[in-house]
């Protein structure tokens, strides 16, 4: 076991994701310690070279399969994809996204599952630290001005931090993500359902297979076994 400095990582993570924060923050500024929640982004520049993949998870989950398996999915990352991470199960994207859908009708952003783009939630993510450094493409998206221009094109403020910036460039590159199943981050929040949304919602929540981890996200009950 190491144990890692959260205030010593956050100094290292500081200078690459702050341009960032303003975006997918909170927050009106820019704070020191939101850089923790950007952690998964740019994990790959700050953990020794020798750590080639690590699983970044949530502490409110529930785990019902040996966590050995979640390991495996790495063996099953297309050509190109950099992290394995989960479809967001509310349509919390659908509502951040409503100007861009707006001026664009046709568009799948939003949408919900299996043609649409719903969205990610970061409780349970694969990082191919590997990958992650060896990915042009992804080392360029991590540029302020990229981040600045992908935010405009898609009127984009957000407030969950890494998924946030996971969301957006996945509707621009999906290529460089490997969609772990829902039973893999089962969602259990239910929040956006008596928040407008009742209509659609349950397209966005249901989840056929049995759930191999549950996520209690917006402090939702597990089920008991």
């Amino acid at each position: 076991v190491v144990v890692h400095d959260v205030n010593e990582l956050t100094e290292k993570l500081f200078p690459i994701v702050e341009a960032m924060q303003k975006h997918f923050s909170a927050g009106s500024g820019t704070y020191y310690s939101d850089s923790i929640f950007f952690l998964s982004v740019a994990m790959h520049r700050i953990m020794p070279k020798e750590i080639t993949q690590i699983i970044q998870v949530d502490l409110d989950l529930k785990y019902k399969t040996n966590i050995r398996d979640l390991f495996d999915e790495f063996n099953n990352f297309p050509e190109g994809a950099v992290i394995g991470i989960a479809r967001e199960m509310q349509p919390v994207y659908r509502h951040t996204f409503w100007q861009y859908r707006r001026e664009n009708p046709q568009t799948k952003v939003g949408e919900p599952p299996p043609d649409g783009l719903p969205g990610f939630n970061s409780g349970v993510l694969l990082l191919n630290l590997e990958a992650m450094r060896q990915s042009k493409l992804y080392n360029q998206l991590l540029e302020p001005a990229v981040v600045q221009k992908l935010t405009e094109k898609y009127h984009f403020k957000g407030h969950l931090g890494d998924q946030d910036f996971f969301t957006m460039v996945g509707m621009e590159h999906p290529e460089l993500f490997h969609v772990l199943d829902c039973t893999w981050n089962r969602q259990l929040c239910t929040w956006w359902r008596d928040h407008g949304y009742s209509d659609v919602f349950d397209q966005y929540f249901q989840c056929e297979g049995e759930v191999k981890i549950y996520h209690g996200n917006c402090n939702t009950p597990i089920p008991e076994d």
